[in-house]
């Protein structure tokens, strides 16, 4: 049985820091992609981040040079260090994982289990 279970949201001013984990079982971690995605209020599902097999990421043009996604095969763990936060990243976070990197990173309907979300608040 998949599970994500997301952790290190909370509050923080602008210009801060924060690092979500992702911890992952029920699949072999490595061999599959993943993605962080977030959803502001009255916002559809965005995709913020992926990461392949092999390790490539790419990132939405509104995060890029401040995020980072990294994965822990060891740890069956999904990382998203996000630096710079400014008000507009506030939304709920959700980490997924797209099985044997069928379909596109960005398309939240070609991943197939989501973790519960974790939120972050970015005060001005």
């Amino acid at each position: 049985q998949v599970q994500l279970v997301e952790s290190g949201g909370g509050s923080v001013q602008a210009g801060g820091s924060l690092r979500l984990s992702c911890a992952a079982s029920g699949f072999t971690y490595s061999v599959h992609c993943m993605g962080w995605f977030r959803q502001a209020p009255g916002k559809g599902r965005e995709g913020v981040a992926g990461i392949d097999s092999l390790g490539s990421t790419t990132y939405a043009d509104s995060v890029k040079g401040r995020f980072t996604i990294s994965k822990d095969n060891a740890k069956n763990t999904l990382y998203l260090q996000m630096n710079s936060l400014k008000p507009e990243d506030t939304a709920i976070y959700y980490c997924a994982v797209r099985l044997w990197c069928r379909g596109v990173w960005w398309r939240a309907s070609d991943y197939q289990n989501w973790g519960q979300g974790t939120q972050v608040t970015v005060s001005s």
